[in-house]
């Protein structure tokens, strides 16, 4: 019997390729919609007013939640900054509400965090799933977003909490903004550059999240590649694989300027250096390890 399968936010980045994958491996997905439902592999709920119809996780197998406003579609305002925080914990808040009072709960709970959690400035220290949280903006997002999760754990159902590093993908994603600039030869490094990023591909991100589904796993999982790079080694290899110079540097005051200063410092300019010890020590097996195949590969050169 195929296995069921019940997700929020699959029309972003990460659902929009995680719900065909799941569906050629056989599995029967459900995807939660804010709009009028328009088939029955779709149910209409609203988080916003506390609704999920009844009954939507009763015999499903595994939950997996991606809701979430974008962090960088628009300036952080404080509207802004309620929206993304409200996003997040009153989705994941009603799932595991609905997960935690069903009489034929699912054995898994998957909710998508990110490495934002562990602070926006944590230099060169090395960080793995015991690290602490930092206290800037994401950082509280992520710990109220994580903890709204917990009542969905009981001796029935296990609760993963992956934390995702930034996802290479050929549309959207950390590239979306980038790439124009890189192909126009405008592309180059942020700040000082020393700043760790922490990157995942799409693909490896789509297989890491399956493989969970089957793991023993539980609480806080960091889904990263694992060799993060300096924002200087990254605009160095995006240069040489789209063939254009980069050979500027775009100020922290600038990105203030652009972004606001703590956008800025929270996104472009933030420090993480995050590895996947609990994922790999599990067994999973990274197909692009390294970030030049990598972008090769999510951007066809």
């Amino acid at each position: 019997m195929p296995r069921s399968i019940l997700i929020s936010g699959a029309s972003g980045l990460i659902g929009s390729a995680l719900v065909p994958h799941l569906r050629r491996q056989g599995s029967r997905v459900i995807t939660l919609v804010r709009r009028e439902a328009r088939s029955d592999e779709e149910l209409h709920w609203d988080p916003a007013a506390g609704h999920i119809p009844a009954g939507a996780v009763e015999g499903i197998d595994v939950v997996v939640n991606l809701s979430g406003a974008g962090i960088g579609e628009e300036r952080w305002s404080e509207k802004r900054k309620r929206v993304i925080l409200d996003s997040r914990v009153d989705t994941t808040g009603l799932l595991a509400s609905a997960v935690s009072t069903s009489s034929q709960p699912p054995s898994s709970f998957l909710s998508v965090s990110p490495i934002g959690i562990y602070g926006q400035n944590r230099g060169d220290e090395l960080l793995d799933e015991s690290a602490g949280a930092g206290d800037d903006f994401l950082a509280r997002v992520a710990v109220q977003w994580e903890k709204a999760a917990e009542p969905a754990a009981t001796t029935e159902t296990r609760v993963v909490l992956f934390r995702t590093g930034l996802v290479l993908a050929g549309r959207g994603g950390l590239l979306g903004p980038l790439l124009p600039l890189f192909k126009a030869g405008l592309g180059g490094k942020l700040g000082s550059g020393d700043q760790w990023m922490s990157w995942i591909s799409l693909d490896d991100e789509v297989a890491a999240i399956a493989h969970l589904m089957d793991s023993s796993l539980s609480g806080p999982v960091n889904l990263v590649a694992p060799h993060p790079v300096t924002n200087k080694e990254f605009t160095a290899v995006l240069a040489e694989v789209v063939g254009r110079p980069a050979l500027f540097t775009i100020p922290r005051f600038a990105l203030g300027i652009r972004l606001g200063r703590e956008m800025a410092d929270g996104t472009a300019l933030a420090s993480q250096r995050v590895l996947a010890d609990r994922l790999t020590s599990d067994g999973f097996e990274f197909q692009y390890p390294e970030l030049e195949p990598a972008l090769r590969h999510v951007l066809g050169r």
